[in-house]
């Protein structure tokens, strides 16, 4: 049984990213039935990056923790950070453009990080043949969407991309603080979906 004050500490969890009222997971309950400490590092992380960043608003830690959970497939966590996004004044195309930028790029994720593993001349010569217009003119800005783009590379693991869009969002004005909030969040928030 989960004792009272694990309770208290999942139940703020769920809270803070908007699952109130939900279920406990099976590895959530786990945890709790231990009396774990994590429990309490995961809580005061996740607040930190949604709540505390100096250099990210609301509605971007909203937007970005959405990009992590659409990439990784995570309904509830879809549902309750596009709830936050809106209630922060996201639009429907801000939240549609988000969703749209983590499917391209879970798309240029798989293709670029075979062209750097493979290393060969004909695959890096060859043009991909993969649309990529929603980058041209984005709704978010060329900054924010290159900043979603750099979070979703980061939790795929692509570091032809990483070090593409890093550079691209520096190139467009944001600070390398700024970057370090984001990916930091999207750390964090692919670490919960583990736990959720």
């Amino acid at each position: 049984m989960t004792s009272s004050i694990q309770n208290e500490t999942i139940s703020s969890l769920l809270a803070n990213i908007g699952l109130e009222g939900t279920a406990v997971s099976p590895v959530l309950e786990t945890l709790g039935q231990v009396d774990h400490r994590y429990l309490r590092d995961l809580k005061i992380n996740v607040g930190n990056v949604l709540n505390s960043s100096q250099h990210l608003s609301g509605k971007e830690t909203r937007l970005l923790a959405l990009s992590v959970a659409v990439n990784e497939k995570h309904q509830p966590l879809i549902d309750a950070f596009t709830a936050g996004a809106r209630q922060e004044g996201a639009t429907d195309a801000e939240i549609a453009e988000v969703l749209a930028c983590t499917s391209l790029l879970a798309t240029n994720n798989v293709f670029y990080r075979f062209r750097h593993f493979t290393g060969k001349d004909y695959y890096q010569q060859t043009q991909p043949g993969i649309r990529m217009s929603i980058m041209m003119n984005p709704v978010l800005g060329k900054e924010f969407f290159e900043l979603v783009s750099l979070v979703v590379s980061a939790v795929n693991g692509c570091e032809l991309c990483v070090r593409s869009h890093e550079e691209s969002v520096l190139k467009h004005g944001a600070t390398e603080a700024r970057v370090f909030d984001a990916v930091r969040l999207g750390a964090v928030v692919k670490g919960l979906i583990t736990l959720v």
